[in-house]
């Protein structure tokens, strides 16, 4: 809905600069309005986790996208063994997006040749970032033989 009313809003936009009646851009301000409030919404509406204490129900439950959420903050905040714990856990679970922050969190702290065996993992399990590693030529195969 906020889609066609955001669409609308630019047609009665343009027909209001075209044809130069104010009525058309006083009524697109108005759709513009509604359109955008209604985005607002459905971002509001569709966040996974909108409080902390849902974040840690959904960590407690073993969600991979909040263990690799919490283990982000840790980074941030420097808490490098906690992130690490955490990505873990969900590395443990198989989740390819973990063993890709695994790397960079290994890359980080000790070296790109330390994070390869992760890059490595997320690559084979099909992260496309992480392949991309291992193209000859790049950070991770720069002579061409170190292919996946």
């Amino acid at each position: 809905m906020a889609g066609f009313l955001l669409f609308v809003a630019a047609v009665l936009s343009i027909v209001g600069a075209v044809s130069e009646r104010e009525v058309f851009t006083e009524v697109s301000w108005i759709v513009w309005a509604l359109g955008i409030l209604l985005l607002l919404k459905w971002f509001v509406r569709h966040r996974k986790y909108g409080t902390p204490e849902r974040l840690m129900a959904s960590v407690a439950a073993g969600d991979p996208r909040a263990l690799r959420s919490l283990a982000m903050i840790a980074k941030i905040g420097n808490d490098y063994d906690e992130a690490e714990r955490l990505l873990r856990i969900g590395v443990d679970g198989g989740d390819v997006e973990s063993m890709w922050e695994m790397g960079r969190l290994v890359e980080h702290r000790d070296g790109l040749e330390a994070s390869e065996p992760w890059f490595r993992m997320a690559a084979e399990r099909g992260h496309f970032v992480a392949k991309r590693f291992f193209r000859p030529g790049s950070a991770l195969n720069r002579d061409g033989e170190n292919p996946l």
